[in-house]
This record gives structure tokens, C-alpha cells and sequence, in this order.
């Protein structure tokens, strides 16, 4: 779908950026998920934003851009003058890259900007506040501008000071690409028993594990374990899963596996067999094929895994019957060439009958599939699973506050 697509706002949808009337010379902030990774190979975050941007820019808005990459606590967090330069050639117009964001010097240059101006301002990751929602940052980074449009469906699970930290500060309006992807989801949201349904859990991060593995457990017919959510399945099971990635909250997802397990609505896919490697660091080699039951040895890793035949079965009747499908998290070790799991999941998701969307910038990138796709991981997954996000309460909060017109 075209990220300028005009699209029909879900029930209590916040107020939508497209029906605000944009003055020229009035001072935005847009708070962008440009949350790439270096080198810039894929810019879909970006791409999806440039229609609301551009059309702040050609009403004569003053666009102060705030966006995060990367991580604070692990020093991840990189300068972004490298989007400000993509940014640039997109829009057709000359953007400017202001490293700083929440000092005295940042909030001059959001001044200085002129009606049509662009300004791409400091990764907000760089502050040790923004992650915690810190009020006072959030205080300042609301200094940029007089009212804030909100992108970044990538983001709209976090509960960060540019993200709905700005709307306690601000008249806040939903960019059009929120809702574009909110649009795009609906068809795999809720429970439809009409439709069979199948999820594929993979990746490394935790809420594939704490929002996926929980939500879809209880509204889908087949959920398939895959990444370090398999991970966690085994070791809930008993298994012994060697130096298998387990991501950063490995005991809270135990523990949080071990509940989901016990209450599962849906058929949960455990392989008896999978493909290990020996893991020196981050490469693998040495890889080789074993039975679940006899453990991964320490020093080895999962890599792939195979599908047992009960799923091989369901998966023909399902592409028969038709089927919708979620794919969030890359099933295995895809771009190391182990890619028997994900090939076989990509070619059964080919079939006219199957409805799958793959979720996440990650997922998305690493995988060949020409199917429907959302920029959003984490964020979609707690909206399938919760039809709400953060973004959305702060947004529909704020529009119901009293605020002075700009």
C-alpha cells in the first residue's frame, strides 16, 4: 500500500493528520521510527513517512524531525546525518541535520527554521531519559515545536519521551502512515473460527516471546515457535538448548513460557528434530542434525529446525481451505544459510489461499517475499494481540485535552 494512500481510520482511531489543516509557518515536531541499521540497506521506516513529512514541508510547516536508533544502554545509538542526507534526496528539498535535540542550541535552530524548512534533530537514543519516558526530556524535545505529528508505527509499543512523552506537552495528530499500517493489520486481527490461522514466532527480541507467543496462543489455531522463542518452548519442555540465542530477558521469558504453555488455546509446533552448529562467537560451523530429545550440547546452537509431519498436513489442508498467516521474527539463522524451515514456511505462504503478513524492519529485509508486510514488530504484534498500542491511548488522551490553538 502507498504510504500516501488515504485510508479508513479503525474504531476509536485518534485524529488523523490528514484532517488538520496545516498553516505555513506553523512549528511542527514529527516524531519519525527511523530506526535503521547502518549502511542504510533497507530504508522502509523511512519510506513510509516521507508522504506526511512532505506534506507538512509543502504547506509551509517549520519541521523539526525527531527519530531513535539503536540503544542508550549499549551504545548502539549512532548519528543519523546519513538519513538527514536521504531524507534530503527523497524529499527534494535540502534537510538539515542538527546533532543536538534537547539543548538550548537545538531549540535556536527549530526556531531559525524558515515556512517549508526540514530539520532532522539528534538520535534521541543518545539521551539516557528517552527509554524512561522522562518527563523533563520530553519537556524538552515538546520545545522544538508547537504541535506534533506522530509517525513511527514501528515505535507506537514504547512509552518513550518522543513518542507519547511529547503528547503531554503538545496538541498531538496521528500521521497518515500510523494509521496506513493500523489498516494494513486489520485482516489478522481477533479471533475469526471461520479462517483457519497459523503464527510463525521467531527472532531474538522478548516480545515475540512475552506479546506473540501469549496473544496468539489464545487466538490462533497453530502457533509455530521459531528463533529464541523456540528457544524457550524447549527449555519450558525440558530440553537442553546448549548456547541457543535466548534474547536479553532470557528468565522473564522462561518464565512467562512456562504460563503460556499451561493455558495454550492453540496447537503449539515442537519439533523432535533440529540443526545445530557449533557457535564460536557469532559465526557457525560444524552444523549437523539431531533429535530434540537428546539435547544440544554445550558450545552448539540451534540453527533450523524441522517441521513435523502433523504441521506439513495442516499446512496442505489450510492452503486448501485458505488460510491467514502472520510471519514476525526470521524462523532461523537465514542470512548464516540455514533456511530450511523459512523456505518451507515462504513457499506454503506462496499459495493464492494463504493470507500471510510478515511483521518487523528485520524480518522483512533478511527474507525474499512479495507479500503484504508491516514495519512494525513489536508494535504489531501487541496491536494484533491487544487491538491497542500505547501511541494510540497517549494520542486519543491528548486529543481530549484543552489546548491553546497555534
Amino acid at each position: 500500500m502507498n504510504p500516501s494512500t488515504q485510508v479508513t481510520a479503525p474504531q476509536d482511531a485518534p485524529r488523523s493528520l490528514l484532517d488538520r489543516r496545516i498553516v505555513s509557518g506553523e512549528r511542527w515536531v514529527f516524531s519519525a521510527g527511523f530506526n535503521v541499521a547502518s549502511g542504510m540497506r533497507d530504508t522502509s521506516r523511512i519510506d513510509t513517512e516521507l508522504a506526511d513529512i512532505a506534506r507538512l514541508a509543502d504547506a509551509g510547516a517549520r519541521v523539526a524531525v525527531l527519530s531513535h536508533q539503536g540503544r542508550h544502554k549499549d551504545g548502539s545509538a549512532e548519528h543519523l546525518g546519513d538519513v538527514a542526507a536521504y531524507l534530503s534526496g527523497r524529499l527534494g528539498r535540502n534537510v538539515v541535520y542538527v546533532p543536538e535535540n534537547a539543548t538550548d542550541t537545538a531549540v535556536e535552530h527549530s526556531h531559525a527554521l524558515t515556512p517549508g524548512d526540514v530539520a532532522l534533530f539528534g538520535n534521541t537514543r543518545h539521551q539516557p531519559g528517552e527509554e524512561a519516558n522522562d518527563p523533563g526530556l520530553a519537556a524538552r524535545f515538546a520545545s522544538l515545536g508547537d504541535a506534533v505529528a506522530v509517525g513511527g508505527f514501528s515505535k507506537g509499543h514504547r512509552e518513550h519521551a518522543s513518542n507519547t512523552g511529547l503528547l503531554n506537552y503538545l496538541p498531538g495528530w496521528a500521521a497518515q502512515s500510523l494509521l496506513v499500517e493500523l489498516e494494513r493489520l486489520s485482516p489478522w486481527s481477533g479471533a475469526d473460527p471461520s479462517v483457519p490461522s497459523l503464527a510463525v514466532l521467531g527472532g531474538v527480541k522478548p516480545e515475540k516471546t512475552l506479546i506473540g507467543l501469549r496473544s496468539f496462543s489464545r487466538t490462533y489455531d497453530v502457533v509455530v515457535p521459531a528463533g529464541a522463542v523456540l528457544h524457550h518452548v524447549l527449555r519450558a519442555l525440558g530440553h537442553q538448548v546448549g548456547d541457543s540465542e535466548l534474547g536479553e530477558q532470557p528468565e522473564r521469558c522462561a518464565k512467562a513460557t512456562d504460563e503460556i504453555l499451561g493455558s495454550a488455546a492453540a496447537r503449539v509446533h515442537v519439533p523432535s528434530q533440529v540443526v545445530i552448529a557449533r557457535r564460536p562467537g557469532d559465526s557457525f560451523t560444524d552444523p549437523r542434525e539431531i533429535r530434540v530429545a537428546d539435547g544440544v550440547p554445550p558450545g552448539f546452537a540451534i540453527v533450523d529446525f524441522r517441521l513435523e509431519s502433523w504441521l506439513l498436513d495442516l499446512m496442505r489442508e489450510f492452503s486448501g481451505s485458505g488460510c491467514r498467516a502472520v510471519l514476525a521474527g526470521t524462523p532461523t539463522l537465514y542470512l548464516q544459510g540455514f533456511r530450511h524451515a523459512s523456505l518451507h514456511l515462504l513457499d506454503w505462504a506462496s499459495a493464492p489461499s494463504v493470507e500471510m503478513i510478515l511483521l518487523g524492519g528485520d524480518t522483512v529485509s533478511e527474507l525474499p517475499f512479495d507479500g503484504t508486510t508491516s514495519t512494525g514488530g513489536g508494535s504489531a504484534l501487541c496491536y494484533l494481540g491487544e487491538a491497542d498500542l500505547p501511541v494510540l491511548r497517549a494520542l486519543r488522551e491528548n486529543a481530549a485535552m484543552s489546548w491553546t490553538e497555534i
